[in-house]
């Protein structure tokens, strides 16, 4: 992979985190309903296909953030509706995601092995 590729991934994935950023500054939103919306937008813009020529563009600074997650949710409806039908509409966003989200439960679990927690005060 040309060092071009990473640096293209790294300005993208900065340019989505910086967006975010930014309406955490500069608006009432809460970071909730930010995260939310970078998920609902990944998804709106992968079943529009506009984010999948761009994530293959950019490679992990597409698919890494929220909006990768959206997108993945939605291609994986699709391709489950097109090979089981209408059950694919409730089982292709959670094959699809079930890797990523088991990765991040099992990471998160053993990183709190690890930590200390603070009482409440």
């Amino acid at each position: 992979m040309e060092i071009s590729k990473y640096i293209l991934s790294f300005i993208s994935g900065g340019a989505l985190c910086v967006i975010a950023q930014v309406l955490i500054d500069k608006t009432r939103l809460t970071p909730a309903r930010i995260l939310v919306s970078y998920v609902v937008a990944g998804v709106i813009l992968g079943a529009i296909g506009v984010y999948g020529p761009f994530a293959e563009f950019v490679g992990a600074g597409a698919t890494t953030p929220l909006t990768g997650f959206g997108y993945n949710i939605a291609k994986g409806v699709k391709n489950a509706v097109d090979e089981k039908g209408i059950i694919g509409i409730f089982t292709g966003g959670l094959q699809a995601a079930a890797g990523g989200t088991t990765a991040a439960l099992c990471f998160g679990y053993i990183a709190a092995l690890f930590a200390q927690g603070r009482g409440q005060k």
